[in-house]
């Protein structure tokens, strides 16, 4: 045999070794393949968990549905956090696309102006806020603090249809069952749930369509994109947008708006018993923080005399006439406005479980004396940061002329205009007010006056200084 050919058992072993070399190629670009797929991944993850921690709400909350409910359904815990994760990861992955292809919401691009750009460790959970006050405590003025953030979805007196439509005699039991209504609506209004409104206002909304929201002018979030629709000719708007011309409002687009909003906020003037809301203040798809606002009676009444004068002839009359005495039932549902203002404030502020850290009493008085001040511990108090755009807001509405604070202004001189009201009560009326509220105007640090000369000397005071004992 030629010592240049090589034998069978030779071209075997380098058969055999060749293919052991592809074996090892073969393995080694896997290995490198799956390498960078998992890098990849990776880095997707990471973003999907960045835009996660931007989503205020989770998506079950966003579509007002129970947990308890879903688990009873599916039965897994496993199989539903596997379905929500995935789920979630292709929402996340649809919204980076829409971002990249210029698709993103005007509104929700709006409140990121705002409120400024956010890194992961300023997110913070949604919070649902509720403005609780009685008509003519200044709750207008205060709620365009919260109007006048743009992350917040802002509702005023929405409350006002049920009132207007469903009939409840007052006292007893149909206050109760009114509050448990006004209660119900409440919690649906907090979840965005708007379409819950449709049944009260007339006349009822045609395709989610309404020109009969009321006060839609006073919801910032009600009259800007994408809420606010071309407007159409020939159709009435009873309650209308008040700096741009939008539209019959669609319900539909507003809960979706209201979503879309990191926060929700709300004032009612037809909330009177704090102890009904415990059951918004356990739900775990809602983060409630209460704020009472309350007012020297005196003010109020003095107030109402002027706004609602129609249904205070009695009152007038009795002043006119020089009569020794008013009406039972006139002094009666005073004091029991009186009271169920101050038994709230008493629940309150002794803290019970389901109330611990979500109830704030403040006084509009302190809040006409500082209302920047007064401002950042109301934000402080539900844990959203303050935009220097309500700030700007704050400065410039609370140094406005005499001539502009108009009776539903809210554009106010407020440290002119908080006691206002001495230099034009009767004593006689004052001295009413007095022994009907005397319980509640002790508890919030309101000073009798003793005679007419105590009541107009600008240097007798008539408030206590409480600081931050109205802060718990």
């Amino acid at each position: 045999m030629e010592k240049g050919l090589a034998s069978p058992q030779d071209c075997r072993d380098f058969l055999h070794s060749l293919r052991m070399r592809s074996k090892y190629a073969l393995f080694l670009a896997f290995v490198v393949v799956v390498f960078v797929f998992i890098e990849k991944e990776n880095k997707i993850i990471s973003r999907v968990s960045d835009k996660l921690k931007q989503i205020p709400q989770s998506l079950v909350d966003a579509n007002s549905t129970d947990p308890a409910l879903v688990l009873a359904e599916n039965a897994s815990l496993l199989s539903l956090s596997e379905l929500d994760s995935a789920f979630t990861q292709l929402q996340s992955r649809l919204r980076n696309l829409s971002l990249q292809l210029g698709l993103q919401p005007a509104q929700e691009t709006e409140g990121e102006r705002e409120g400024g750009p956010r890194g992961p460790a300023e997110v913070r959970p949604r919070r649902h806020v509720l403005l609780m006050a009685t008509t003519r405590t200044g709750s207008s003025f205060v709620g365009e603090f919260f109007n006048q953030q743009g992350n917040i979805f802002y509702l005023f007196e929405p409350l006002w249809h049920i009132e207007r439509t469903v009939s409840f005699e007052p006292g007893g039991a149909s206050a109760a069952g009114s509050a448990l209504v006004y209660r119900d609506v409440l919690k649906q209004l907090f979840l965005c749930d708007l379409y819950v409104l449709e049944h009260f206002i007339s006349p009822l909304p045609e395709d989610h369509l309404t020109q009969f929201m009321f006060r839609r002018g006073s919801s910032r979030s009600l009259c800007e994109d994408p809420v606010c629709t071309p407007f159409v000719k020939k159709v009435f708007e009873k309650y209308h947008c008040k700096n741009r011309r939008c539209g019959p409002l669609n319900v539909t687009l507003a809960a979706e708006a209201c979503r879309r909003k990191e926060h929700m906020a709300l004032k009612a003037v037809r909330i009177r018993q704090l102890e009904f809301l415990q059951p918004l203040a356990e739900d775990p798809r809602l983060d409630l923080r209460v704020i009472q606002l309350v007012r020297d009676p005196r003010a109020v009444l003095a107030s109402r005399m002027v706004a609602f004068a129609g249904k205070y002839e009695t009152w007038k009359k009795w002043l006119a006439e020089g009569q020794d005495r008013l009406r039972e039932e006139e002094v009666q549902r005073l004091r029991g406005n009186c009271e169920s203002i101050r038994l709230s404030a008493e629940l309150g502020l002794r803290q019970p479980a389901w109330l611990q850290g979500r109830y704030m009493l403040v006084r509009y008085e302190d809040v006409a004396r500082r209302p920047l001040e007064k401002a950042r511990e109301m934000y402080r108090f539900a844990g959203i940061p303050l935009t220097p755009q309500v700030e700007d807001w704050i400065q410039k509405n609370t140094q406005a002329s005499r001539d502009s604070s108009g009776i539903y202004s809210t554009q106010k001189n407020s440290s002119e205009q908080f006691e206002k009201w001495r230099f034009s009560m009767p004593f006689k009326l004052a001295q009413v007010v007095q022994a009907a509220c005397g319980p509640a105007m002790r508890l919030f640090g309101y000073k009798l006056a003793q005679d007419a000369a105590s009541l107009t000397n600008r240097s007798v005071s008539l408030l206590e200084e409480r600081g931050t004992f109205w802060v718990t």
